[in-house]
């Protein structure tokens, strides 16, 4: 295989000569191949983006110029292995402008972004390049090719006409230049919700308005205007403050202007605000979709994907409102009638800003629970240790930190995986804490992928979940809520998709897979989170080692399913607003909080509050396209897994033999086959919605 011979070569070059000197480039002489991330300075990811470019741009002509007849190996397998360093480079850079990020990578990225894009283009609009990868496909079924060779060669060929081989001269300048500027607006984006969340702070100065707030959340707020040089109590619209605010302020009035702040972030006429970039970004989605021959992105992103085309989402969006809604008026109904009788105030209506506040209120009168209730017996450390045992029970992982590898910040921890029989499986590097220099909420992703090379060497990846636990204070360790707990399990979930990966080919291993059926794996995990025997493995309190009272963990799991309707509308209702984005079939010129609100109507149960737009700060949808057209993926996925998890009720949810089944037909497989058939070689037969329905408690009413 020339192509990859060539690499090779590259390689060895560039430890001779630039890898000495750029630790960027070359081999990482660290345990496993690590990131030598306490070598790694700013000024290094420049030159090794331009010289990994440019290897990549050599790797690329080696395969066109090659003068044999073209392949499946010395051409798809050649393009799968070409361009590892850029790769590699760019998974490290995109990990650290998402977790310390600054005004230097942030202009390094804008340099960068368009060079990458570069690359990308000079593959896939090469018409010789196109036309080696055309005759393969072609004469695919004289290669005797494995399930998985032939998925490959699907994914490329399919890939080629995604990403414009097909257009004509003109339309591919024109493709070349619109989605190198969507590659920019996209990081701008991002960048401009960090600042712009960042740049907020409530400083409160009379403690009589901090009512209702448990001493912890006082503390340290007192201790963040502390750090910032100011007096009181200072909050933020990190999620670890601004959730147990609005859960738990008594202060109305505050509660709105936090509120309002949040769903304002992006939106504020100033030198971050987002709203000229989304009208960017969907028109220009809108005019690439055109350009492939669809009416508008929606059909261009889904057909890919499990859902396959847009009636089908509506269809099950369609279906979750018949079932969902009438329950989450009731749940409103019900919300509204406590806070009337508590208030005194027939006429008080409930807004956005009391939804949370209420809610914590009367759930702790239905189930006398609420968060500080419970917070002491979910300690991080214990809480750490119960994940990784649910893996070892689950899957016969073991993990061993290792204090020797290099780490980016000094609270990132790194651990060894290891499977049952003692095989390396993957690095996993846990960052869990708050950081102004972090994207707020939680996300896995890897530094490397899993792979194996034409020498047979399987290549284990290196996985990174990402939270934003409250750091720990002197005398206090970071305590958890119910809710922080179920999403380290979720994210947990996502780094066992990419660990567990046994597959031939990186584009095709660990979560590269439809994101429809991406979070399959990880919302099945946080099922176990409502077991009682999985609690009492791990839940007691941090200062006086007591087990958790049976009484709490039977009022935590009744409690499960309190204002499930209303969660439910909620991811609906960015779901359409996604969908309506994505299915716009003219360039969007209008008013974009109207045309918000519109998308989203049918499934709102809180009033609107004029003058907010979250549209701005939609980062799933706006940061990238991975999700574009996607956020359905959470509701469709949640039918997969409530489906899923059954067969562990079934069977026992400690099961080996159903965790060895669903990491061999699903976890470990990676895009190797169809999501489908992956699905039901697992559980032998088509998900329904009935098994989700059953958990919530709610009798189906589906209107097929």
């Amino acid at each position: 295989m020339k192509a990859f011979n060539f690499i090779i070569l590259f390689i060895t070059v560039f430890e001779g000569a630039l890898g000495a000197a750029n630790p960027l480039l070359g081999k990482f002489r660290t345990p496993h191949e690590a990131v030598p991330f306490n070598k790694i300075k700013n000024e290094h990811f420049m030159p090794a983006f331009v010289a990994s470019c440019d290897q990549y741009n050599l790797e690329i002509n080696e395969i066109i110029n090659n003068p044999d007849p073209p392949t499946f190996e010395n051409t798809i397998v050649a393009i799968e292995y070409s361009g590892f360093l850029l790769r590699r480079l760019s998974s490290v850079f995109n990990g650290l402008l998402d977790t310390e990020n600054d005004d230097q990578l942030f202009e390094i990225a804008q340099i960068i972004s368009p060079q990458i894009t570069a690359c990308q283009h000079n593959i896939y609009l090469n018409d010789t390049l196109f036309s080696r990868v055309k005759e393969v496909y072609k004469m695919r079924k004289q290669y005797n090719l494995s399930t998985e060779d032939e998925r490959l060669l699907l994914k490329t060929y399919n890939a080629f006409f995604d990403k414009g081989a097909n257009l004509s001269p003109r339309d591919k300048e024109r493709y070349r230049e619109i989605t190198t500027e969507l590659n920019l607006l996209e990081l701008k984006f991002n960048y401009n919700i960090l600042k712009d969340e960042n740049s907020f702070e409530l400083l409160v100065s009379d403690e009589k308005d901090l009512a209702g707030l448990p001493d912890k959340i006082k503390e340290a707020a007192a201790l963040e205007a502390k750090s910032r040089d100011k007096t009181g109590w200072l909050f933020t619209l990190a999620e670890t403050c601004y959730f147990p605010f609005m859960r738990n302020a008594s202060n109305r009035a505050l509660r709105e202007k936090m509120y309002r702040a949040k769903m304002n972030v992006g939106n504020n006429g100033n030198e971050y605000d987002n709203k000229e970039i989304v009208r960017e970004i969907v028109n220009i989605r809108l005019e690439v979709a055109r350009m492939m021959g669809f009416r508008n992105y929606a059909e261009y992103a889904l057909k890919d994907r499990m859902a396959k085309n847009k009636e089908n989402v509506v269809d099950l969006l369609q279906q979750l409102l018949n079932n969902y809604k009438p329950l989450a008026i009731n749940e409103m109904n019900a919300i509204q009638g406590f806070v009337a009788g508590r208030e005194g105030d027939d006429g008080f209506k409930v807004m956005p800003w009391d939804w949370d506040y209420y809610s914590t209120k009367l759930k702790d009168l239905q189930f006398k629970i609420n968060d500080e209730m419970t917070r002491s017996y979910f300690e991080f450390e214990r809480v750490r240790q119960a994940v990784f045992s649910l893996a070892t029970q689950l899957y016969g992982l073991t993990f061993k930190e290792n204090k020797k590898i290099p780490v980016y910040h000094p609270d990132v921890k790194v651990y060894e995986v290891y499977d049952r029989k003692g095989r390396f499986m993957a690095l996993l590097y846990g960052d869990f804490f708050q950081r102004e220099t972090k994207m707020s909420g939680e996300w896995m992703n890897s530094f490397s992928e899993q792979y194996i090379d034409e020498k047979g060497k399987d290549h284990r990846p290196h996985v990174v979940i990402v939270m934003n636990f409250v750091l720990p204070t002197e005398g206090r360790p970071t305590l958890l809520t119910y809710s922080e707990v179920k999403s380290m399990l979720h994210e947990f979930g996502h780094a066992l998709h990419g660990m567990l990966s046994d597959c031939t080919y990186a584009s095709l291993s660990g979560t590269n897979v439809a994101a429809d059926f991406a979070e399959l794996p990880s919302q099945i995990m946080e099922n176990w989170l409502k077991e009682k025997d999985f609690l009492d493995q791990f839940a007691v309190h941090y200062q006086t080692g007591e087990k958790i009272p049976a009484s709490i963990v039977d009022k935590l799991i009744e409690a499960t399913n309190f204002n499930v309707g209303n969660e439910c509308c909620k991811q609906i209702s960015y779901s359409l607003l996604d969908m309506a984005w994505h299915s716009i079939t003219e360039p969007f010129d209008g008013d974009m909080e109207q045309f918000e609100k519109a998308s989203w109507t049918v499934s709102q149960i809180l009033p609107e509050v004029p003058n907010t737009l979250i549209t701005t700060s939609f980062g799933h949808i706006f940061s990238d396209d991975g999700y574009a057209a996607g956020y359905y993926g959470y509701k469709w996925a949640e039918v997969l897994e409530a489906d899923a998890f059954a067969a562990f009720k079934e069977s026992g949810i400690f099961s080996r033999q159903v965790a060895t089944s669903f990491l061999e037909s699903i976890l470990s497989k990676g895009d190797t086959q169809e999501p489908n058939r992956q699905y039901i070689r697992f559980r032998f037969q088509q998900p329904t919605i009935d098994a989700l329905l059953r958990r919530n408690g709610i009798a189906s009413n589906i209107i097929k």
